[in-house]
Order: C-alpha cells, then structure tokens, then sequence
C-alpha cells in the first residue's frame, strides 16, 4: 500500500514524500507539478498519454491541468518520489511573471535530466523531509524556490508567454464553458454535477462533453475530481478534530468508504494515513 512519509502544506502549494506501489488514476490539477525520485526502483509517470521514466537523474514536470498519472510497473519494488505540486499565485509573490506557471504551456517537456545542481537542490529538500522535526518555513521556502528557479530557467516557456501576452488561467473561450466550470467548481458535492453543469451551459451532455474538452483540454470529469481533491486537502489540513465521514458526506459521496477508495487513487495514501503526516506553515 502506497503511503505519505511527509507533506509540508503552505501558500507555497504541497511538497510530499511518497512511497509509491500502485498505479494512480488519470487526474490534473490547478497547479504545476515537478516529481523527483527519492529512492527505490526506477519508474514511469504516463503525462498526456506518453510514458516519461523516473529516475535518480531524470524528473518529470506537468503543466497544469495536463492530464497524467503515476505508472507503476508490474513486478517492481516500491518507489519514494518527492511530489511537488506549486501554487501559481506563492511563485507570483516573487515574481510576477510567474504566475504563467498556471499556463498549461509553462514546461516544454515532460521529461527532463536533472544536472548535478538541480540533484542536489531536490535532494537537499528530501532531506527536510526525512527529518522528525518541524522544519522552519522560510527553510523549506527558501529550498523549494532555489530549485524551481533553477528548473524554471531551463525548462519553461514563461519569457516566451510572457511576450506573446498568454493569460496564466486556462482560456475557456467558449463562455458556455466558463458557465459550466463555475458550476463544477461551487456544485461538487451535487450527485449529478455533470449533467447540471451541461445544463447551466444549455448545452447537451454528449455536446458539453466534446466542447469542454476542445476547450480546455481535458475531461468535465478530471475537473471536478481536482475541485474535490483541493476541497479535501483543505480540510485535511485545517479539520483536526472533525471525521472522515463528514468530509466524505461534505464532498458529495454515499459512503466514506467510496471517498477513501477515490483519494487513494489520486494520492496515493488513505486520508487518515495523510492527515497524520501534514506539517501546514500557514493557511492558504
């Protein structure tokens, strides 16, 4: 079973150590997305339907909202990856610009070779990470920044964005599709959200289905499951004393046992297993 060693929570995004056996479901997110292999079996993450290795000296980066998923070979051991997953508007608090790390455009591959300084950086933040103490926040900041920058320098398009005018959010030309994605996003615990976000967007299910896609690149689907999964990690991090099963009934779902089973195959580790390991620097 796949679990949480640490996660580190704050307006920075998430940064966690994972210990992976499992395949994960296909999912996407809000945020930019860079994975380091800590330690164990080499291993593939499937980006957009193309398999991209990790390894001690190859990373994977995804764009925002770039569908993908974690790939677990049959027969192989367990790999401990660091995940970081990077909150657009902390990167624009630096520096403006990087707000375009929203962009689905940012990265320009999904595959990379680390070089021996950004090895380094990304295993000086393993590092806090192993570490039973509470790590200061300006430390892990201060890490995750010096190794991003490094990263970013590299491997995204910002400058180019930046000169062609890009919007850092996805584009939702289509202002049915603007209509229905702000359905998702304030009716994710309605049982039949999708049909009613087709609805609010006058369009038919199998039409609204076809346009979202073509406009944003992914499936209605994938974007109500991120909206879901921000809503738990949220509450994971701030709700000490309430119950799974009262996050499991808040998000919409029959049973706590199907929520369990759902951020399993998004994360990784069970909720509970994840509440306990959180380290939150402050609210987002």
């Amino acid at each position: 079973m796949s679990i949480a060693q640490r996660v580190f929570h704050g307006s920075f995004g998430r940064v966690a150590l994972l210990d992976m056996d499992h395949t994960l479901v296909t999912h996407s997110h809000h945020e930019c997305h860079v994975l380091v292999k800590a330690a164990g079996a080499d291993t593939f993450f499937n980006v957009n339907g193309r398999r991209v290795p990790l390894t001690d000296r190859q990373a994977v980066l995804v764009n925002a909202w770039q569908p993908h998923f974690y790939d677990h070979q049959s027969g192989a051991g367990p790999t401990q990856i660091l995940a970081l997953y990077i909150e657009p508007s902390w990167l624009a608090e630096i520096q403006h610009s990087l707000a375009l790390s929203a962009h689905p455009g940012f990265f320009t591959q999904s595959g990379i070779d680390l070089n021996s300084k950004n090895r380094r950086l990304a295993d000086l933040l393993i590092a806090e990470a192993y570490s039973p103490e509470l790590v200061p926040r300006e430390r892990i900041e201060s890490l995750l920044f010096d190794f991003l920058i490094e990263l970013i320098e590299d491997h995204s398009e910002w400058r180019q964005l930046r000169r062609l005018g890009a919007g850092s959010r996805l584009g939702f030309q289509d202002t049915r599709i603007r209509r229905a994605c702000d359905y998702l996003r304030t009716h994710f615990n309605d049982p039949e959200c999708l049909t009613n976000a087709a609805r609010a967007a006058n369009l038919s299910r199998a039409h609204f289905f076809t346009l979202f896609r073509r406009d944003t690149g992914m499936s209605p689907m994938l974007m109500l499951n991120d909206t879901r999964m921000r809503r738990a990690f949220d509450w994971l991090e701030t709700e000490r004393n309430g119950t799974l099963g009262q996050l499991a009934e808040d998000l919409g779902f029959s049973e706590q046992g199907h929520f369990t089973r759902f951020f399993q195959q998004h994360i990784g580790a069970a909720p509970s297993q994840y509440r306990r390991v959180i380290d939150t620097y402050a609210a987002r």
